[in-house]
């Protein structure tokens, strides 16, 4: 089978290195021969590969890359919508899903030559709909909202792909987030960029503006172990009820993944298979904790200026499932100091966008909520359809950033904190690999520290640079 990994602008290499660390689990190479394509050189979207079918399950209860995990269900050259119903009519879908249940299409493009892709969406809907009702006698019903079968199609200038979603909720959503602080940023897009960061289990990880946590309880996740699926998968039975007032519905184990709800995956083989995928997880889980018995042994702590949010931040390292409470303090990241008895590591931050840092004084101020709406928009290139307003909606989110962050720069109060912040790196954090997620191409300079490295990402729509800060340790006179 084919598939298609989808992952945030940016992160394809370290999906990449990922897909191979999963495919050379022991669990997956029994499931059978994985392929992975090469790692594209421009930004893709994510990664294609060939496995057997049961690869889906191995993927979406392991990747904390992906943003979803979709089966190629066929391909071909087109021309006009006609092309695509008769593409999509003739492929066998009363073999993946009834018409009992509901059903939501999306098409993206990249230079497509239909005027409509509302129209193109439409007709493979039809094409689908009137499959099942000319093999079953009923028609699926089309919910947009929490359907339980995904297809998507993806046009190029003259081929189209068409997909099932085995993934059913967004990757990022592991189940544990029931609440958002400041600078929401995607749990796949954190894990990514702890890759990128070259962080290693020996070295000790801090995070002075944690905000909710999802750096520091992404790393702690992947150092016990835990699978980022596995509140999804129901690795840990009762886990919780949704919560339509969060941030975004706490997604749990009654939610679980698409291909749960896929036909071949409840037959008894797969199933099987998937039990011992989830056991082979829990095994692995219990050896680390013993490796890491204490939360202190993680090596993994934060601080955030804001009282609230360190709160949040222990709820969600809970749900988590994570030990005992996490390292954090309330405190001014001008004030933070190194972990005692740490000399070197890695400080990884994702300053809050569109406002002043409130670091200077009190325990913080409310966030903007104007500069929260990116997080509903797509994750990736690849979801983008230009034809739905979602441009447009992307377009305006980076005019406001643009607009906030001139008005800072003229903040003689923000440019003085970003000047005693890169200050106080130089004094305190010799020794350390400091890296900074920001959409302010220009804080290098506002730091007064040269960057080592800069790597183009997106947070949603939000084109960001990661920038790597090398901190010599300063000499004794």
């Amino acid at each position: 089978m084919r598939f298609f990994v989808v992952c945030p602008g940016g992160l394809e290499a370290p999906l990449a290195q990922e897909l191979a660390s999963i495919a050379n689990r022991p669990d997956s190479k029994a499931l059978g021969t994985w392929v992975i394509d090469p790692t594209p050189t421009s930004p893709s979207g994510g990664i294609g590969l060939a496995a057997p079918i049961s690869a889906a399950m191995a993927l979406n209860l392991h990747s904390r890359i992906a943003s979803r995990v979709l089966l190629q269900m066929a391909q071909a050259p087109y021309r006009q919508e006609d092309d695509l119903y008769k593409l999509a009519s003739g492929l066998a879908w009363e073999d993946w899903f009834t018409s009992k249940q509901t059903l939501r299409v999306d098409v993206t493009a990249h230079r497509s030559p239909l005027k409509s892709l509302n129209f193109a969406t439409l007709k493979i809907k039809d094409a689908i709909v009137d499959r099942l009702r000319d093999v079953t006698g009923d028609r699926p019903s089309i919910d947009t909202a929490f359907p339980d079968i995904r297809v998507q199609a993806h046009l190029t200038a003259n081929q189209v792909t068409i997909y099932l979603d085995t993934s059913g909720e967004a990757l990022f959503k592991r189940g544990w987030r029931d609440e958002k602080g400041d600078a929401p940023l995607k749990e796949n897009l954190a894990a990514g960029i702890l890759l990128i960061t070259g962080w290693q289990p020996s070295q000790t990880l801090f995070d002075p503006m944690c905000g909710s946590g999802t750096f520091l309880i992404e790393a702690a996740q992947r150092l016990l172990a835990i699978p980022p699926g596995a509140i999804r998968a129901g690795m840990y039975g009762d886990d919780g009820k949704p919560s339509r007032l969060a941030y975004r519905p706490l997604v749990t184990s009654a939610h679980g993944f698409g291909f749960q709800r896929l036909k071949p995956f409840n037959e008894p083989t797969e199933q099987k298979r998937w039990l011992e995928l989830k056991e082979a997880a829990l095994a692995q889980m219990l050896v680390m904790r013993q490796q890491y018995p204490t939360v202190e042994s993680l090596g993994i702590s934060g601080g955030d200026i804001n009282e609230k949010l360190v709160s949040m931040f222990r709820g969600n390292w809970q749900r988590a499932q994570l030990p005992d409470q996490p390292v954090v303090r309330q405190v001014d990241a001008l004030a933070a100091k190194p972990p005692i008895n740490t000399k070197e590591g890695v400080m990884l931050l994702n300053p809050p966008y569109g406002e002043r840092l409130v670091i200077k004084g009190g325990r913080g101020q409310e966030r903007n909520p104007a500069v929260t709406d990116y997080e509903e928009e797509p994750e990736n290139r690849f979801e983008l359809n230009l034809e739905t307003g979602r441009q447009s909606a992307k377009q305006s989110s980076r005019e406001s950033l643009k607009r906030l962050q001139a008005q800072e720069e003229q903040d003689p109060n923000f440019v003085e904190f970003l000047r005693q912040f890169g200050q106080h790196l130089k004094d305190s954090f010799g020794g350390w690999n400091v890296f900074v997620l920001t959409a302010d191409m220009a804080l290098p300079g506002q730091l007064r520290i040269k960057e080592s490295k800069r790597t183009p990402l997106f947070n949603g729509p939000l084109e960001c640079r990661l920038f790597k800060f090398e901190m010599h340790t300063k000499q004794s006179s």
